[in-house]
């Protein structure tokens, strides 16, 4: 019996030695260890076997990148405005070594560097910066803290600022500036739209002004070559009515036909003037009619003297435009 007690002690003994001394040690986390209370490894992923009661498990640290949330804090601007700050601060343990023995809590010295450095920054910058540089601040809390933990055996892989909250009276004085600036850029907007809409409507004018100018000088353009055109043709007419007029009275019998028309011509117009005052008006002498006759049948005789130089003045329009109609054929004289 106690053979059997002893047996079985032993055992226990055996297995709470074994419990003791073995460690398995999971994937992404190591453990200090430290021999009679002394620090002596870092065992990292894997099965280990420790010395019973000589070797002991001080600290268990994990690898991973840790989150830490900061807790909201109030901050003064630069511009003397009071506003609530609070972040996230992502953390990781580069030396264990360090974690165990550099600093009694990393993550608490961590957010409160965080916070401190915080409130530095914010107090550099007036209020409506610190929405705009938010990027900025995260980099200096980042610097600041990474080279303050440096000791500790900690890497401070970046920080992240959740809210920035004013007072009440400073959203409403925002809102109102929001909506003013807003206002002002919807009238700078619609400014600029009509701004660019009379432009177009003057280049629309400006252009509809040379495109009637350059119709009506074509226009007058083309009335004055039709006026030249007119008066050349009624030149050629009037010339060529002359010359058959001309030649007509060089045939024979002509210049008795012209005395003939002239007498009559002459006797209708006698005779409306003397129907003037209804009083019949004879000649003294009616034989002055046979001379005047006579006299104006000279005149004809000399037409055929002029008809050369009456050709040349109705030859020359067509001289002087090129020769756009042909010349007219002067038909030979008789007589």
């Amino acid at each position: 019996m106690d053979a059997t007690f002893v047996i079985a002690a032993v055992v226990i003994f055996l297995i709470i030695v074994l419990a003791n001394s073995a460690r398995i040690v999971p994937q992404r986390t190591v453990y200090i260890i430290e021999r009679l209370g002394k620090y002596y490894a870092t065992l990292e992923a894997g099965f280990h076997i420790l010395i019973p009661f000589v070797d002991k498990v001080a600290y268990r640290h994990s690898m991973k990148e840790m989150v830490i949330d900061v807790p909201p804090q109030v901050c003064i601007t630069k511009d003397n405005i009071s506003v609530e700050v609070d972040g996230i601060l992502y953390i990781q343990i580069v030396d264990p070594a360090k974690a165990s023995y550099g600093v009694t809590r990393y993550d608490f010295a961590t957010t409160q560097l965080a916070q401190t450095t915080m409130r530095s920054e914010i107090g550099k910058l007036e209020l409506d910066r610190t929405f705009e540089e938010r990027e900025k601040i995260n980099m200096e809390i980042v610097a600041a803290v990474d080279k303050a933990s440096l000791p500790w055996g900690i890497k401070v892989t970046r920080h992240e600022i959740k809210n920035i909250t004013p007072p009440e009276s400073i959203k409403g004085a925002m809102e109102k500036q929001m909506r003013a600036e807003r206002e002002k850029r919807a009238l700078i907007a619609e400014s600029e739209g009509d701004k660019q809409a009379k432009i177009n409507r003057a280049d629309g004018e400006k252009q509809q002004t040379i495109a009637l100018s350059e119709g009506e000088k074509m226009k007058r353009i083309n009335e004055a070559e039709g006026r030249g055109q007119e008066i050349e043709r009624v030149a050629f007419a009037t010339a060529k009515g002359i010359r058959e007029i001309a030649n007509a009275i060089s045939e024979k019998g002509g210049a008795d036909a012209v005395n003939l028309r002239i007498a009559e011509q002459y006797l209708q117009e006698f005779g409306k003037l003397a129907k003037l005052n209804n009083t019949m008006i004879i000649p003294s002498d009616l034989g002055n009619v046979a001379g005047m006759v006579g006299a104006i049948g000279k005149v004809l005789t000399t037409t055929r003297a002029q008809n050369a130089e009456l050709e040349a003045v109705a030859a020359a329009p067509a001289k002087s435009a090129g020769q756009q109609y042909p010349p007219l054929n002067r038909p030979s004289s008789q007589g």
